[in-house]
């Protein structure tokens, strides 16, 4: 597929040494936790808020970009509320990435969002009641902006999971190359957000609740 052009990059993405990365498997299931570097400024009110507004446009380098471009302005190709109304529990997301700029790293997800507030974001990618991917995101308070933490599962402990749907899960969503290049990618867009969020909080979130 063709990638939309790359947009500026104005501020130095956070290389993957910033974070510390834990990797875990048992017969089931593939864990990958992420404990970024503090996030300065950015308080887990404005991670609330951001996740329940990446649609949307903000100034960025001279002009007017998409959000979710600005958020990671290499990888991020498109994302779309798929359910009307706002983002809350219940709806649902199609987002497309291609990690490293590489087509052949294309993440072309449907998910739900489960959880959005103060403390945590969470969505996943279930079939036929089970769980193919989950992906945590969790934010505390610290006294200059907020620690986060990101906790990606593949796979259930369901036996209709056992039987086929982690196969597909482990092989054609989350390959071993591709979930590494979007645990260097997530350290980025994750990192990135400290370089525009508190600005667009401050500017934004009185005029769109």
């Amino acid at each position: 597929m063709e990638l939309p052009a790359p947009r500026p990059v104005l501020w130095p993405l956070r290389p993957l040494e910033s974070a510390a990365v834990s990797t875990s498997s048992d017969e089931s299931r593939t864990l990958v936790t992420i404990t970024h570097s503090p996030l300065e400024q950015v308080t887990p009110e404005m991670l609330a808020w951001w996740y329940t507004h990446v649609q949307g446009d903000m100034r960025y380098a001279g002009t007017t970009w998409p959000r979710y471009l600005v958020w990671h302005p290499l990888d991020h190709i498109s994302y779309e509320a798929t359910t009307p109304g706002r983002i809350e529990p219940g709806a649902r997301l199609h987002i497309k990435e291609a990690l490293g700029r590489d087509p052949a790293m294309l993440l072309d997800l449907e998910v739900m969002v489960e959880t959005v507030d103060s403390q945590c974001a969470v969505i996943s990618k279930r079939m036929l009641g089970s769980s193919m991917v989950r992906l945590e995101n969790e934010f505390t308070r610290t006294s200059s902006g907020c620690r986060y933490t990101t906790h990606l599962t593949i796979g259930d402990t369901t036996p209709l999971a056992r039987l086929f749907l982690n196969r597909t899960a482990h092989k054609r969503a989350f390959p071993g190359p591709k979930l590494s290049a979007w645990i260097r990618h997530h350290v980025e867009e994750i990192g990135n957000l400290e370089n525009f969020l508190p600005d667009l909080y401050h500017y934004r979130a009185d005029r769109e609740p």
